[in-house]
């Protein structure tokens, strides 16, 4: 019905231009093709969908948030005279270092995965998340074992500054972690449920997002609290 109404308008202009010779009265009009919300065009992206955005707000937050622990430990720790003060224990730098190699081979499989939703290889895409989930579960084992060695050697939040802030700091990263990990076998829940399929997968893609985030942010941590 849209298309006929288009039809006739631009019929009736071009039978305005015919009859108004040069100078006599307004242009004739021309009316507007129909917006096609499905046209949009050969070269034109389709727009990032709300929940993307949303993931994205929420990771610019988390960003700031951290940044913000960062510019506190980086107060503390250069105004310190000697850093970790006498009597407290150094950080476990080789362990820890193994484990970040743990934490970014996570991030390389969840890669992997993400490139399989593209072709949706549904086995590989569960193989995926359980790799990825399983990695995450051995970096937080590996870091709550080192906690349990620091505490014991008299490393605890009221120990000192640098006890506190290496907690917060830290812990805050592992929470986010466990986190991540729950979210990863949630959706592989619903992966075994058949609630995704080729064109319903934003949870996954939401879920991995949230998964670089934690993977990037770990070396930043690494290098400033353990390698310092």
């Amino acid at each position: 019905m849209t298309a006929e109404i288009f039809d006739a308008d631009i019929a009736r202009g071009e039978d305005l231009a015919r009859k108004k010779s040069f100078g006599q009265g307004p242009p004739p009009f021309f009316a507007e093709p129909p917006f096609d919300p499905g046209d949009r065009g050969e070269g034109s992206n389709t727009p990032v969908g709300n929940v993307f955005l949303a993931m994205l707000l929420f990771i610019g937050a988390d960003v700031m948030f951290f940044a913000g622990l960062i510019g506190a430990f980086v107060v503390f720790r250069f105004g310190a005279i000697d850093w970790p003060p006498f009597g407290q224990p150094r950080l476990p730098i080789a362990v820890t270092g193994l484990n970040t190699l743990i934490l970014l081979v996570s991030g390389v499989t969840m890669l992997q995965t993400w490139r399989h939703l593209d072709d949706w290889k549904r086995r590989r895409i569960a193989n995926g998340l359980n790799l990825t989930a399983l990695l995450g579960v051995i970096f937080l084992l590996v870091q709550g074992y080192e906690w349990a060695k620091l505490i014991r050697f008299g490393l605890t939040m009221q120990s000192s500054v640098y006890g506190a802030i290496f907690y917060t700091l830290i812990g805050c990263h592992a929470l986010h972690v466990f986190g991540a990990v729950i979210w990863l076998l949630v959706v592989l829940m619903q992966l075994q449920r058949n609630q995704f399929n080729a064109k319903k997968h934003n949870s996954i893609k939401l879920a991995g997002m949230y998964w670089f985030l934690v993977v990037a942010l770990w070396p930043v941590l690494y290098g400033l609290v353990y390698l310092r």
